[in-house]
Parts: C-alpha cells; sequence; structure tokens
C-alpha cells in the first residue's frame, strides 16, 4: 500500500508428520516434526494403512540417487499443507522468525527506518531510545560501511541489509556514517538491543471530542499499547473514539478478546471457536472493562482480516459500535502455530470461529487457492468498492444482532454505513507521476536537502503552512520535469494540482514529524474517517 492510502483433509498434515517421523534416527534434518508425529503417527498409519512408509522405506533403500532429505522436507511441506486450507501454511525460518518479531511485538537490531536511495542506505528515522539514537546517529545519515566492509552499490537491497544491522541483543555492529557537513566518515559502535515493535501507529484528538486509533496488527503487545493510548487520549479529553482497522491483518486471537472486553458488558459473548478436534469454546466479557460506556464507531476494509474481524463482529453483533468502511476480508479460521526444532513452523487451521449472533464470516476456498486469492480483485471489477449495491451477499447465511438488526455470514463483515473507496481525479500527467513514484522520491530528496529548517516545525499546520508559502507544487513540477515528466501544453484541472500536493505534502510530513502528524494529515479528506466523525457528532 503506498503511503497516501496508509494492508493462506486434515489426513495431509499427517502425512508430513509421517513423512518425517520416518527418517528420524537417520536424517538429522528431518527431527523437527518429532513432537507433531508422536501424537498422530498411529492414526496416519491407519488411515493410510501404510502407504507413506512403504514409500519412504522405497526412497531410503531403493532410489537410484542419493536424496538430500533436508531439501526435499523443504519443497515437500509446503505442497501438502497447500492441499488443506488457504491459512494453512508451512513457514521456513527466516519468515517464522518475522512473523514472530511482529506478533511478539519486538525485535533485537540498532532501531533505525531506512529506505535504499541511490545505491546508498539513508537514515529515514531513529527510533526514540533505540541504540541508534544513544550513540548519535541522525535522520539524513548515509550507511556507507557496516563491519568494516563498503555496503553501497547495486549488490545491496532492503533484504540484505536488515540482516547485516539486525542481530541478538548485546552484540555489535560498526556502521560508517556518511553526513552532510562532514568531509570523512563517522564510525560509530552500536549494541543491538530491542526494538519495540508497535501495533498502534497512530493516536490523536479529532474535532468534538474524538478521539482517533489506528491499529494495524493483534499482538502480544497490543492491549497495553490500547490501554495506554486511550487513557492518553481520555487525558485530553476524548469522549468518543474512532478506532481505525483498515488493512489490519490480524494477530493474535487473545489479543482480540482481550481488547474487546474493554467495552462490553458482563456476559456478553465476544467469540466461539469450534473444529473437529477443538470443542466449542465461548468467551465472555467478564464485565471488568474499563470503556463500556464509550462510544465507538470502528473503520474496516477489504484488508481487514482474521483477528480484527474478530473484534469488529463482536462489537456489530453486540450493538457495541457502528462499523464504517468497506467489506472486510472474509477470514474465519483459526490456526495453531506447530514450531519445530530448527525453527521454522507450520500454520494449522484447528477451529472456525463464530461472532456472537453465530456468523462464521469465513469466504468461501472450495473452488481453490488461485479463486480465494483473487476474490479482493473480483470485487473491485464488479464495483463493489464503488457501489454498496454490487455487494453479493449469502442471504442463507442470516442472523441477529442483540438489539434484531440483520446481518450476514459467509463472506466478512458488512458495515453499518459503507463508504466507497475515495476516487482520485486522472489524467496522464497524474497517472505518470504515480507510477514513477515520484512524489515519495520529490520528498525524500527534498527532506534531505532541508531537514535543518524542515525539523523546526513540530506541528502539522506549521509545516504545512511553511512548504505552501514556500511553492512546494511549483519545486515538485520543476522536480517531474527533470524527470520528463511534463505537465504539457493543456491545462491541469485543479482537483489533479490539488491531489498532487497533497501527495507531495503527506510524504514530506512522513519523513520530518510523526505517524500521528501524517495519519492527522491524511484523514482530513478521507470520506471514511469523515463519515465516523459524522456519526459520532450526532450522538
Amino acid at each position: 500500500m503506498n503511503k497516501i492510502g496508509k494492508n493462506l483433509g486434515g489426513a495431509a498434515i499427517l502425512i508430513v508428520a509421517l513423512f518425517v517421523f520416518y527418517k528420524i534416527g537417520q536424517i538429522a534434518a528431518l527431527k523437527k516434526c518429532a513432537q507433531t508425529v508422536n501424537i498422530y503417527r498411529n492414526t496416519v498409519e491407519s488411515a493410510m494403512n501404510g502407504k507413506v512408509v512403504k514409500l519412504m522405506n522405497a526412497i531410503d533403500q531403493l532410489y537410484v540417487d542419493s536424496i538430500d532429505m533436508d531439501t526435499l522436507a523443504e519443497s515437500v511441506l509446503p505442497e501438502i499443507m497447500a492441499h488443506l486450507d488457504p491459512h494453512s501454511a508451512y513457514y521456513p525460518v527466516e519468515e517464522t522468525q518475522q512473523s514472530n518479531d511482529e506478533l511478539h511485538g519486538s525485535f533485537s537490531g540498532i532501531g533505525i527506518q531506512f529506505t535504499i536511495r541511490e545505491d546508498t542506505i539513508h537514515v529515514n528515522n531513529v527510533i526514540h531510545g533505540g541504540p541508534s539514537e544513544k550513540v548519535g546517529i541522525f535522520a539524513g545519515d548515509r550507511i556507507v560501511t557496516i563491519d568494516d566492509s563498503v555496503y553501497v552499490g547495486k549488490k545491496i537491497n532492503s533484504d540484505k541489509a536488515v540482516k547485516m544491522l539486525k542481530g541478538p541483543t548485546g552484540s555489535h555492529v560498526v556502521v560508517g556514517i556518511k553526513r552532510a557537513e562532514c568531509d570523512s566518515l563517522i564510525s560509530f559502535d552500536i549494541e543491538r538491543g530491542p526494538i519495540p515493535v508497535r501495533s498502534v501507529d497512530a493516536a490523536y484528538m479529532m474535532e468534538n471530542n474524538i478521539g482517533y486509533i489506528r491499529l494495524t496488527l493483534f499482538g502480544e503487545t497490543t492491549y497495553s499499547e490500547m490501554m495506554s493510548k486511550i487513557s492518553e487520549l481520555k487525558a485530553q479529553g476524548c469522549e468518543k473514539l474512532v478506532i481505525d482497522l483498515r488493512d489490519n491483518v490480524g494477530g493474535y486471537l487473545g489479543a482480540a478478546i482481550q481488547i474487546c472486553n474493554e467495552f462490553l458488558a458482563k456476559g456478553r459473548t465476544i467469540v466461539y471457536t469450534e473444529g473437529v478436534h477443538s470443542p466449542k469454546e465461548i468467551q465472555k466479557a467478564d464485565g471488568r472493562g474499563h470503556f463500556k460506556n464509550l462510544p465507538i464507531v470502528i473503520l474496516i476494509n477489504e484488508g481487514t482480516a482474521s483477528a480484527s474481524e474478530i473484534f469488529s463482529g463482536a462489537m456489530q453483533d453486540n450493538d457495541r459500535a457502528f462499523i464504517v468502511g468497506r467489506r472486510s476480508f472474509g477470514k474465519g479460521l483459526v490456526q495453531q502455530s506447530i514450531d519445530f526444532s530448527d525453527g521454522s513452523s507450520i500454520r494449522l487451521t484447528i477451529a472456525r470461529y463464530h461472532t456472537p449472533s453465530g456468523r462464521c464470516i469465513q469466504k468461501p476456498y472450495e473452488n481453490g487457492e488461485l479463486e480465494y486469492e483473487k476474490d479482493i480483485l473480483y470485487r473491485y471489477e464488479r464495483g463493489e468498492f464503488f457501489k454498496e449495491d454490487s455487494i453479493k451477499l449469502d442471504t442463507s447465511a442470516v442472523y441477529k444482532t442483540v438489539s434484531g438488526r440483520t446481518v450476514y455470514g459467509g463472506g466478512g463483515i458488512m458495515p453499518d454505513f459503507f463508504v466507497a473507496q475515495d476516487t482520485i481525479p486522472y489524467n496522464e500527467y497524474y497517472s505518470r507521476i504515480v507510477r514513477a513514484s515520484l512524489t515519495n522520491d520529490f520528498a525524500f530528496k527534498y527532506v534531505d536537502k532541508n531537514r535543518a529548517k524542515l525539523s523546526e516545525f513540530k506541528s502539522t499546520d506549521a509545516l504545512v503552512f511553511y512548504l505552501k508559502e514556500n511553492n512546494i507544487l511549483d519545486k515538485f513540477t520543476e522536480f517531474a520535469e527533470q524527470k520528463d515528466v511534463k505537465r504539457g501544453k493543456s491545462n491541469i484541472p485543479q482537483e489533479i494540482d490539488n491531489q498532487i500536493e497533497r501527495l507531495v505534502l503527506a510524504n514530506i510530513i512522513y519523513d520530518v514529524l510523526e505517524m500521528d502528524n501524517y495519519a492527522e494529515f491524511v484523514n482530513r479528506e478521507d470520506n471514511t474517517v469523515l463519515k465516523a466523525v459524522e456519526i459520532l457528532s450526532a450522538e
């Protein structure tokens, strides 16, 4: 997602377990599934009549060539998982670690945000309180060497840079920094440390005592982050709240339940889960929530999935909040992570979850993964992003909220108030600008050149006023012409100029100020946010 918009036969897995179990003691690399196999071995042998055992025995004793069983396992596991549902999957070591870092809410590194520009690592932001800030690295610095090795040129990319800069807490990395006002490199010895991964990335006060919180995922730290931010907003006079879950892909079920509990009266159902091997389990509010009477509007879109749909569905079915936006993704399956000794893992679907009214909002996946993955594209093509009457509801899956309102299952959470996707003006000039990411490129270079002056501004309005007074749109137009993107002789409609200016301003704000400032600026003309404010202001 670009900044201005600122979102995978149970018997089959048992076969994998047996496949791995057979080679334990012979192939060290396949020890990863030992625990899973111990649970399922007898079931599989009975179900499959020993076919897998015979197959592996034949490969081991009769196959014409030597087989790298580790490589074979890495290729077979994803293939078998793909025959289950779209959300059961195998994750290699690196993907498992990355996912765990996000959900656990921290990782170990040096504490910077960077981009690769002109074959060099540019420091965009330095995380407050992190290792880099402590040694004196600034936004705008360029990392030229890492541990005495030159690290510039075509060979570098973001993945390689992350691998070089991340590492265990307490380990050291030496970076050579090129700073604009210095002729020679400056060397910094950085001791890596824990870097927080925030799930609440924006929170600020809007008009009419309305607070705004954008939640990007449900992880281990989400509950504490949410409670802290709501308390801060309450101290600033917050009497009503907008919770933005657009493009929130989910995370931990427990985190969603914890947060639901804060808003619901005692005894209200939050969610229940059930599967063939997972007995029905109902989660209810315990009545100890701190914000049971706080008026709420929740924002969703087609990127809202899993735990964020659980939260939205619980609030909607209990008539506790209005849901605003577009139909959510439609993921009603619960996964359990099974970790292997080498650091890889599988996530296996073990149950379906149901909202309080009883609906399972999982969209169909029987026609194959390709159709499943293209569902969002199909929604767009039939106009669902722009017209509410284009939405295909499953009229056979009708349920009632606590107050008797009709809601539907079988394909995501349908909002109470539909808001079409924001449309933007279009012509060839604007299209070329967007395709080439020129507003991003311009903002980066402009901030890099003028960082000292721009850092003087601490508020969104002050920075925007300064930029407009200094004809930022004209400066961008000149930059675009240098990139051979010219306005041409025909007049450019004012609405297109306004949109381009907004893109430029938003990107500069993102580079100079905090995420709160960026969200505040973008939300000023976001129709979904404006609808939420309208609803809460009328209460």
